[in-house]
């Protein structure tokens, strides 16, 4: 394992970007958003996605310095092309205008398609409770599929995230982020990279048996992963795929093809002003008043605390802002090897992540 800082492997990630054609206002945001999934312990969505970007850049399946387009705006709907931007911008961009619409309207439908790879969902969750706003997403991913239907053997769909975001009166907010897989695909690389066995509750193997072995969700004979909660995950995953790829109009995932690099997400957000449904204060008070009952729940053996979504990710990042963030070797050699096809040498990216 390596150890780097969140500023010099950002630098790091921005030059590599930046090298790809994209304008530095974009390698930013493309940068600080992988490393921040890092510093939250979502390593799946961190800088080990680099090599798969790169590879969808030079193939044409993700294009730099794109924007969202309108489609349609009717103050509380909205309907965005992300134009197969990088999901970093295209996400941000898109959040801001349904969030400047639901706190003039109150409320903001927004459905998001064909955008490139959105990152981490929990992000965009965030950028609408820091306005005091309430964030429910629906994501579905069009890429090569991993994931097998409830009873079925082999992948018929992507990871199909969803996320709920709740400003809580006077502390960090309720933030749930979630793949509507046993676990995020990227999770199972970055086993196979460490040379870790995976959970068999996760994976099944080529032939539809549960397996240990991540490579079955890297390398060929692909396996798939398997949906959280049996038929419950599985349903919700369906949730996903039907909102936020058939309704938003990006599409949803029907190809026998495996061999792209893209990775495609639709999104459809339902964004909430909780203070025009709040006028006799309730939201707050039940609020805090649901969370002080809950956090007096006597620990259950094995944990050191009651916890709601979101606190393990803040802990991880006070963890990893002090002590840095770990790279295993071969996703630092593949994000290297990356740099490498679009002329950043791996001296430079070493130098630049290391501060030198």
């Amino acid at each position: 394992m390596m150890m780097f800082k969140k500023e010099p492997l950002t630098a790091a990630i921005h030059a590599i970007v930046e090298a790809g054609g994209s304008e530095s206002r974009e390698a930013r945001l493309v940068a600080e958003n992988l490393v921040m999934a890092n510093l939250l312990g979502h390593d799946s969505h961190g800088i080990g996605m680099i090599p798969r970007y790169v590879d969808a850049l030079l193939e044409g399946g993700l294009t730099a310095n794109q924007h969202p387009r309108i489609r349609l705006d009717s103050g509380t709907l909205l309907a965005l092309d992300g134009c197969q931007g990088y999901g970093q911008v295209i996400g941000f961009e898109a959040t801001a205008m349904a969030l400047e619409r639901a706190k003039q309207h109150g409320v903001c439908i927004m459905a998001l398609g064909r955008s490139h790879h959105l990152g981490r969902i929990g992000q965009w969750g965030e950028q609408a409770v820091q306005q005091g706003l309430v964030s429910i997403n629906f994501v579905n991913v069009i890429s090569r599929a991993i994931v097998a239907p409830y009873g079925g053997a082999d992948a018929r769909f992507g990871t199909n995230p969803v996320c709920i975001a709740i400003p809580v009166p006077g502390e960090p907010p309720f933030l749930l982020d979630m793949a509507t897989s046993a676990v995020a695909q990227g999770k199972v690389r970055v086993a196979h990279n460490k040379r870790e066995n995976v959970s068999p509750e996760w994976l099944l193997d080529d032939r539809g048996n549960p397996t240990s072995d991540p490579r079955y969700g890297v390398i060929e004979p692909f396996g798939a992963l398997r949906t959280f909660g049996l038929h419950k995950g599985y349903g919700l995953a369906l949730a996903c795929e039907l909102l936020a790829g058939a309704l938003t109009g990006g599409g949803t995932w029907h190809s026998e093809d495996k061999s792209r690099r893209r990775v495609w997400n639709g999104m459809l957000s339902i964004i909430i002003d909780p203070a025009r449904l709040d006028a006799n204060g309730l939201f707050a008070s039940e609020t805090t008043q649901f969370l002080r009952s809950l956090r007096k729940s006597p620990t259950a053996p094995g944990f050191d605390k009651v916890r709601i979504a979101g606190e393990p990710e803040r802990e991880t990042r006070a963890r990893r802002e002090k002590e840095g963030i770990a790279v295993d070797t071969t996703t630092w050699n593949e994000i290297q090897a990356a740099g490498m096809k679009l002329k950043v040498s791996k001296e430079t990216i070493q130098q630049i992540a290391e501060g030198r």
